[in-house]
């Protein structure tokens, strides 16, 4: 009986001596916080799709959530009010790491934070102080750019090419945003070379969008170009609307807008950098410091056609713009 025992004790205590070693791994794993505030309604298909490729990049490199990380998610939906109170929130929860989608957020984080802060779609992040330099961030703080002012006049261009009537232009920028006004000076910039008359539009609200773009003058020698911004983004479809309503050839500077009914768009990929985030947050999580991880530029860009827009504008698209598009929505 005692032989019997003392080999059952034996099995058992070599069972009982594996299995703490795997208890202790797994409790080593410390779970890591990191927070995401994004300037979009917490609803918005198109803020899905990014978090989505974030979360999975992040997955493939072994950050599991509930596992050995959690993620905080903040939703501003454009309101800068709102964008000011999360950031303090997510702030005070002490996270590893926080995600910020844009230029309102960063400049949220940047009167409370000292959370290292990875952030995406700044257009201008050394300009806007965020960072001393693109390769060299120093501070707390690196990220992804959307692009460079200069791509703006790329925007007119293509308005010229597809609506080659256009006389004057329209350019709808968010009254908030210093990174508006950059973008204006570049599409200004290139007004002359393409004869055709540039006039701002500062917007704040659904509101302001709505009176600014019926006020534009109508007729065969008039368009519109939209500007980068959350507030675009967030009412986007109330734009493409209102382009059709008031028949105004209009470029966009994201392939999300053609998606949703808009004739033309020329921009970054705008999903890629949330994967490469995710890169960044990984390298921040195991040690290492903003400061030491330069800034990122965009590195596809994406031209984008619907050409049932253009039928219903009355616009026929060349066949070379047509050749060099990415994407063409029939």
């Amino acid at each position: 009986m005692f032989g019997i025992k003392r080999r059952e004790f034996i099995t058992l205590l070599g069972a009982a001596s594996a299995w703490p070693l795997t208890a202790r791994a797994q409790q080593q794993e410390r779970m890591r916080r990191v927070a995401v505030l994004m300037p979009f309604a917490a609803d918005d298909p198109e803020a899905m799709v990014r978090v989505t490729a974030f979360v999975q990049a992040l997955q493939e490199l072994g950050w599991t959530v509930g596992r050995n990380v959690r993620i905080d998610y903040r939703w501003s939906g454009a309101d800068t009010n709102r964008m000011r109170i999360f950031a303090a929130e997510l702030v005070g929860l002490s996270p590893d790491v926080i995600v910020a989608n844009g230029s309102d957020a960063m400049r949220a984080l940047q009167a409370t934070s000292t959370v290292p802060t990875v952030f995406l779609a700044v257009v201008d992040p050394v300009g806007a102080g965020y960072v001393a330099s693109l390769a060299r961030p120093g501070g707390n703080s690196t990220g992804f750019t959307l692009f460079e002012y200069s791509i703006s006049g790329k925007w007119l261009e293509l308005l010229k090419q597809i609506a080659p009537r256009t006389m004057q232009a329209a350019v709808l920028r968010d009254a908030a945003l210093p990174s508006g006004i950059g973008q204006f000076a570049a599409i200004q910039s290139a007004a002359q070379s393409f004869g055709i008359e540039v006039s701002p539009i500062d917007v704040r609200d659904a509101g302001e969008i709505e009176r600014a773009v019926k006020g534009i003058p109508r007729g065969s020698n008039g368009g519109l170009v939209v500007t980068t911004s959350a507030l675009a983004v967030t009412h986007r479809d109330l734009i493409i609307a209102l382009a059709a309503r008031y028949q105004l050839p209009t470029v966009y500077p994201l392939r999300l807008f053609v998606s949703a009914g808009g004739l033309i768009s020329y921009g970054p990929d705008i999903i890629d950098p949330y994967r490469r985030a995710a890169g960044y947050v990984d390298r921040i999580l195991k040690g290492a410091k903003p400061a030491e991880l330069p800034v990122q530029a965009p590195t596809k860009y994406d031209l984008a056609i619907n050409l049932k827009t253009a039928r219903a504008l009355g616009l026929e698209v060349p066949p070379t713009l047509l050749a060099t598009a990415n994407g063409v929505i029939e």
